[in-house]
């Protein structure tokens, strides 16, 4: 599976891009909104975000709020947020945008992949 990782940190898009890679799946990078946008645009089959929420440009909740204007629910891509937003009024926020599940940083692999065993995507390994 195709798997957006959208933040501007280019140390967190190397670590999340090695854990998506060694669970079988194919990455993909944006560092801000508008770029994440372009890249659903000329890979509409992808099937995981990640999304941070503080980014220049375009934030994640903003991203949010474009996916929903453009996407049919159905064709959306599973959107897990990824991000040092720890209060519960920003994570209720955040998933009734759109978000599917929310990750706090730092994580580990293992986090990540129950959360996309809660979603109901395995990895390419098993």
């Amino acid at each position: 599976m195709k798997v957006l990782i959208v933040d501007d940190s280019g140390l967190v898009r190397r670590l999340m891009r090695k854990m998506i890679s060694d669970l079988g799946h194919e990455p993909l990078e944006a560092i801000h909104g508008k770029d994440a946008l372009k890249q659903l645009e000329a890979h509409p089959d992808i099937g995981l975000m990640m999304l941070d929420w503080n980014m220049p440009e375009m934030n994640g909740v903003e991203l949010l709020d474009a996916i929903k204007l453009r996407w049919d629910p159905v064709k959306r891509p599973t959107i897990i947020m990824v991000t040092t937003e720890n209060q519960m009024e920003k994570i209720v926020q955040a998933l009734a945008k759109g978000a599917n599940e929310y990750i706090m940083k730092p994580f580990t692999r293992e986090i990540l992949i129950e959360k996309l065993s809660i979603l109901g995507i395995t990895n390419g390994c098993n």
